[in-house]
């Protein structure tokens, strides 16, 4: 039985660390794909827009709704859909998988329209979830006019939250498998086809596992990349970042550098107090730098409830910032 320290904090601010802007008008964030804290940054909470990354938050909304039909027939409107293309026709008959994986690797806005049609009932409809969803899950600098990314004046997400969208779909099975995809063989009534993803690193580089990639004239190149090495996962964005691919190659390479994988507590049972345990189901995992590990404490709280099983709230401080919090059963150790 591990024994703990219940530490109580009294929080009076967060740990902030500006960040200098890389250049007008762009930004980039890479945060730790285990629990999404920002490990570096540049402008990376600044409103800007992302072009085709918006599609990731499409597939996400899509696939959380878990539509009941498989099939959808393609409407006029998504057919003659403005921008990139996946070609559809109008009263084709597709499967939503099919357009899944034709949105997510060769970034079809006809694909985003009749996935949004599909589920929302309208386009209108579609992005008013997809508004919703991105509220419930704390992105605060987002808000999105359409599902596929084509400029509007309020169609605005931050590197930091871009992130976050790839933290939270990669979460998600189905997603994470199409994302990951560098090569999507499907057959339709017109015969035999395939998508090979647009995404350079997720084809050619080990470490890349998925991502997406994204442009228009007014958001310039944007790119999402999540990558694994050594035990180690993180996610990269860059918004408006010419040289994006070397970039985020360099981003990455330096936090895998730089930062270790750190087992902040083992799962496994704690006493707390006397007669009382806490019982952690999993064990928590962090990038942290040498100085950061340094840095981290636990906190454990408990509601005054008098059952005799409850729940509590484990939580990894860095300094005095929390950065990681997960749920604990509470149960009298008589």
């Amino acid at each position: 039985m591990r024994k703990i320290s219940v530490i109580a904090l009294l929080i009076v601010g967060l740990l902030i660390n500006p960040a200098k802007s890389q250049a007008a008008g762009s930004s980039f964030a890479v945060i730790d794909a285990e629990n999404g804290r920002l490990l570096l940054g540049s402008n990376e909470h600044e409103p800007l827009p992302i072009a085709s990354l918006t599609k990731m938050w499409t597939a996400y909304t899509f696939l959380e709704l878990k539509p009941s039909e498989q099939e959808t027939v393609i409407s006029a409107e998504a057919a003659t859909a403005e921008g990139s293309s996946i070609y559809l026709e109008a009263g084709q008959v597709m499967k939503t998988k099919d357009l899944l994986y034709g949105l997510m690797l060769r970034s079809g806005n006809d694909a985003a329209q009749a996935l949004a049609e599909h589920a929302g009932g309208s386009l209108e409809g579609f992005v008013y979830l997809m508004n919703e969803v991105a509220q419930s899950h704390g992105l605060e600098q987002t808000h999105f006019m359409n599902p596929s990314g084509l400029h509007g004046e309020h169609h605005l997400s931050s590197a930091y939250d871009t992130a976050k969208m790839l933290y939270y779909a990669m979460k998600n099975p189905e997603f994470r498998e199409i994302a990951s995809t560098k090569n999507y063989p499907f057959e339709t009534e017109q015969g035999k086809n395939s998508w090979q993803n647009k995404h350079r690193l997720v084809i050619s580089e080990p470490t890349a596992v998925a991502g997406k990639t994204g442009f228009t004239k007014a958001a310039g190149r944007t790119l999402a990349t999540y990558f694994k090495q050594d035990g180690k996962s993180v996610i990269v964005v860059t918004l408006n970042n010419g040289d994006d691919w070397q970039v985020h190659k360099q981003l990455s390479q330096r936090v895998f550098s730089e930062y270790q994988s750190y087992t902040a507590v083992k799962k496994g049972k704690y006493q707390v107090f006397p007669h009382m345990i806490a019982k952690l189901d999993q064990s928590v995992k962090l990038l942290v730098t040498k100085e950061e590990k340094k840095m981290l404490s636990n906190v454990l709280q408990i509601p005054q409830a008098d059952e005799q099983q409850k729940k509590g709230y484990w939580s990894i401080y860095l300094g005095t910032e929390p950065i990681k919090t997960v749920a604990v059963d509470i149960v009298s150790d008589q």
